[in-house]
């Protein structure tokens, strides 16, 4: 059964988006077009937060506080082309901001919890060797267990 459920979508934030050498059009809210030839595997193609400082961050949260109570599940909706690959990461931070675990997968869901002492987490897209891909949303949903 799906609890609550909360859509994230790539918002025009210059920052936390690796820029050196990419194209990203933004066609619509829930479709941006990414394009870098050159960008190595393993880089944090964009970044997520559940917690930010606006001061110095200029940005607002764009994923929902979640403790470790729950499940979850992670819907990815992107079109990458066949036999290239973008996984996205979960980082989990306790409230001193000391990494306290992470997920990640190269599906388009992921079902999850995260540790108990997190306070907030990131999501990361990484380059897993795709050099272009449309990117439409992601979802998180609360997993409840009758």
């Amino acid at each position: 059964m799906i609890g609550e459920s909360w859509k994230i979508y790539w918002n025009e934030y210059a920052s936390d988006t690796y820029l050196y050498g990419s194209e990203v059009e933004f066609i619509s809210k829930d479709d941006v077009k990414f394009k870098n030839l050159l960008m190595p595997p393993g880089t944090i193609i964009k970044q997520w937060y559940s917690k930010t400082n606006y001061q110095m961050q200029k940005i607002e949260p764009a994923l929902p506080m979640i403790d470790g109570e729950a499940s979850y599940r992670l819907i990815v909706n992107m079109d990458v082309p066949e036999f290239e690959e973008c996984l996205v990461r979960l980082v989990f931070y306790d409230k001193y901001d000391n990494e306290a675990g992470e997920v990640s997968t190269k599906d388009s869901v992921l079902y999850f919890r995260c540790p108990l002492r997190t306070f907030s987490f990131r999501m990361q897209l990484i380059n897993g060797g795709v050099t272009n891909f449309h990117f439409h949303w992601a979802q998180i949903q609360e997993i409840i267990d009758e």
